[in-house]
């Protein structure tokens, strides 16, 4: 199983591998998304590091001036199947943004550190990757200042985001009650057209009425040149979300071990790191779930929801041994109850569903994350179950971008969810089944 695994894992990133970069599959997402890079350089390296180094290097082409690295990365200004396309974003109202590539104007989460010290512990004699292990290295750093210039409005060391995109979580019931607050006056919001629903099933996507918020809080940052204080000062979506800043200070780790290989500078980064680790802590921890939530800073609350971010912070070695216990038994629980591992939403609440994008299903990224954190905690049949569960998802339904989570729905089930062939997916199981 796992060898037929491997070659159609190898075969759709081969696919997908356009001049320079990947796209996370075919007319569904035809550009370069931030996060979904970072995971896919893994799978590259198995078979062409070049391809991993190219693959980073493409992706930081469109950082701006201000170090953001933006969520999508237009190559192409040709594409018409995506909504909200290069043109909607006008990323350009920010004179740092280049002029080539276009972007969007949005972040997505800062995985870049940790993908390069992957890269780099796999091929630590790689000439070509370290030379430029060397030169990323100061723009990721470059990347990490501007989260917490930009995002840290009470400098405590937790970044914030102003769209539910920026999360890679989208439509999440996490942010429900916090878009609720936005009231949309249609005849004030630009006319657009929706892509996605023409190429996938409607029902497995967001709803018309968030994606109206979407748009909202996209004209919001538009209008702020995407970087303003404006943005801080008047969004009403304004949240301290835990994956994000979790995978951050995940990253300021790999660079600060990073920075111990080369003999670079990492002051700055432990000062970070220091601060951020404490205030996670002390402010995204709820002990009547046992789990990390989210933080709202509009209305000044914890989000108490049990969702799939709330467990990431395993990945980043955040949780002491005992709440790391209650995260393993939170998973194991889902196990005995005859869900496949992870469910991206509390199965118990009645905003579950497990066909629609984040609000139920299962998906591949989010294992590996999982798995990768669990391993570290020596959680081993935890681990072995989030990974095993998620290859016999692969194996059975496809390299699909998401999946069902309920066992018993996917007994009579022939499919995965959203796009097909998709990048993450294959680098995910490849990365999986082949390191140690």
């Amino acid at each position: 199983m796992n060898t037929n695994l491997i070659e159609a894992a190898k075969n759709i990133l081969e696919l997908n591998w356009r001049d320079g970069f990947t796209i996370p599959t075919n007319k569904l997402y035809p550009f370069q998304w931030n996060w979904d890079s970072g995971f896919v350089s893994l799978g590259h390296s198995y078979f062409n590091l070049n391809k991993s180094i190219q693959e980073l290097k493409s992706l930081f082409s469109g950082q701006w001036e201000n170090g953001m690295v933006p969520h999508i990365i237009f190559h192409s200004e040709k594409e018409d199947t995506y909504f909200p396309n290069f043109d909607f974003w006008d990323s350009n109202v920010n004179k740092g943004a280049p002029q080539k590539p276009k972007t969007s104007g949005i972040t997505q989460p800062a995985v870049h550190g940790f993908v390069l010290e992957n890269l780099l512990n796999k091929h630590p004699d790689n000439k070509d990757l370290l030379a430029y292990a060397k030169d990323l290295f100061p723009k990721i750093v470059k990347y990490h200042q501007f989260l917490y210039t930009y995002r840290d409005p009470h400098r405590e060391g937790l970044m914030a985001i102003f769209h539910p995109w920026e999360s890679g979580r989208d439509n999440s019931p996490l942010w429900d009650e916090s878009l609720n607050r936005i009231t949309i006056d249609r005849d004030k919001l630009p006319a657009y057209t929706r892509r996605d629903t023409s190429i996938a099933d409607a029902s497995e996507r967001p709803t018309s009425d968030q994606y109206d918020r979407y748009v909202y809080l996209l004209q919001l940052g538009k209008l702020n040149q995407y970087d303003g204080p404006a943005i801080v000062e008047e969004s009403p979506f304004l949240i301290q979300d835990s994956m994000m800043n979790a995978l951050l200070i995940k990253s300021n780790q790999s660079l600060i071990n990073i920075a111990d290989r080369f003999g670079f500078d990492s002051a700055q980064l432990k000062e970070w790191q220091q601060q951020s680790i404490r205030s996670f802590n002390d402010k995204l921890w709820n002990e009547d779930l046992k789990m990390y939530t989210c933080y709202d800073l509009r209305d000044e609350k914890q989000m108490a929801v049990k969702e799939i971010g709330g467990i990431t912070p395993i990945f980043a070695g955040i949780p002491s041994v005992q709440q790391a216990q209650h995260l393993s038994d939170y998973l194991m629980d889902l196990h005995n109850r005859d869900y496949y591992l992870c469910p991206s939403f509390d199965v118990d609440s009645p905003l579950f569903d497990s066909k629609r994008y984040w609000r139920g299903p299962v998906w591949p990224q989010m294992n590996w994350l999982i798995y990768k954190g669990l391993m570290d905690y020596n959680f081993f049949e935890t681990a072995n179950i989030v990974k095993s569960d998620l290859i016999e998802l692969v194996d059975k339904l496809g390299f699909y971008e998401y999946f069902e989570s309920r066992k018993s729905v996917v007994k009579n089930a022939s499919k995965g969810y959203g796009g097909e062939l998709f990048s993450w997916t294959a680098s995910s199981i490849l990365d999986l089944i082949k390191s140690k």
